[in-house]
């Protein structure tokens, strides 16, 4: 479930061009990898390939294939629930960015 998350919001910040199964996998690889926990790149990269395909078969679906072998896009032409999900990533994200405390500067004075 957490990887349906995160696919739908990386592909809501791509642009027109979308973005390849591959790169796709690698961001959402990135996401769950921490210092105790790897995940296996080969399962994630399984995984995206197959929510895509799923996710992409008719014409009003949400996520739609590009020109191009490979790429993916969110279906924002046709499908209401797309863009209502950019919509939703963006706003969470100006609210993440609003929430950063400023830096304090704790250096010390070198000439004082």
């Amino acid at each position: 479930m957490t990887y349906d998350r995160q696919i739908l919001r990386i592909l809501s910040d791509v642009d027109e061009r979308g973005i390849s199964v591959q790169l796709l996998a690698k961001h959402v690889y990135n996401l769950n990898a921490s210092l105790f926990y790897t995940p296996d790149m080969d399962a994630i990269r399984s995984y995206v390939q197959q929510y895509l395909l799923k996710n992409s078969k008719s014409a009003s679906s949400l996520i739609e294939s590009m020109e191009r072998r490979g790429y993916y896009r969110l279906n924002t032409q046709s499908n209401a629930d797309a863009r209502q999900l950019v919509l939703e990533f963006r706003e969470t994200a100006v609210t993440e960015e609003k929430e950063e405390k400023p830096v304090e500067d704790l250096s010390l004075d070198l000439f004082a």
